[in-house]
């Protein structure tokens, strides 16, 4: 990690119809779609600021303004898959469980313990819910996808009514 080298954040808000996200990127690359105004957002704006040097700029940027177009058109009910570099920090752990989240299709869900067993772990059904639970890049880091083993809707970090509209969206 270099911590020398200053990195220039863009961060932008986004109103969806479920809530406001805010995105932020890195270079050509997003390293940050989460809630508005929810902990969780804040807590991933410092997790970013732990692994580099950064300038948080309020600005917009061609990669927050393509992910915005991709998130219109996914809410519209015409995308189902995103083509936007991500840069997600976390650790390499965390980032295994997100590769297995970016898998799960849209309209599908899978539960906590089919995650755990996909990445090879099937007694860590409480760390992978702590790394789903840590994901910085929601949407596009599919962490709504995920629910009980009972399939009931649990643990989500912009709360369960978003968590709902997003799987119901995805289902029509």
């Amino acid at each position: 990690m270099d911590r020398e080298k200053v990195q220039r954040i863009s961060i932008q808000h986004y109103s969806s119809p479920c809530g406001e996200l805010v995105l932020a990127s890195m270079g050509h690359e997003l390293c940050l779609c989460d809630w508005s105004g929810m902990a969780c957002a804040k807590r991933n704006i410092r997790r970013i600021g732990r692994y580099m040097n950064v300038d948080f700029r309020v600005e917009s940027s061609p990669v927050v303004e393509q992910t915005k177009r991709q998130l219109d058109d996914y809410f519209a009910g015409h995308r189902k898959t995103f083509d936007i570099p991500l840069h997600p920090f976390g650790t390499d752990f965390q980032l295994l469980v997100w590769r297995a989240l970016i898998d799960i299709p849209y309209g599908e869900t899978r539960t906590y313990m089919e995650i755990a067993t996909k990445i090879g772990n099937a007694t860590g059904v409480r760390a992978v819910a702590q790394a789903i639970g840590a994901n910085g890049i929601d949407i596009l880091i599919p962490c709504h996808r995920v629910i009980s083993s009972n399939h009931s809707m649990t643990g989500y970090t912009g709360g369960l009514d978003k968590k709902k509209f997003l799987i119901e969206l995805e289902r029509r």
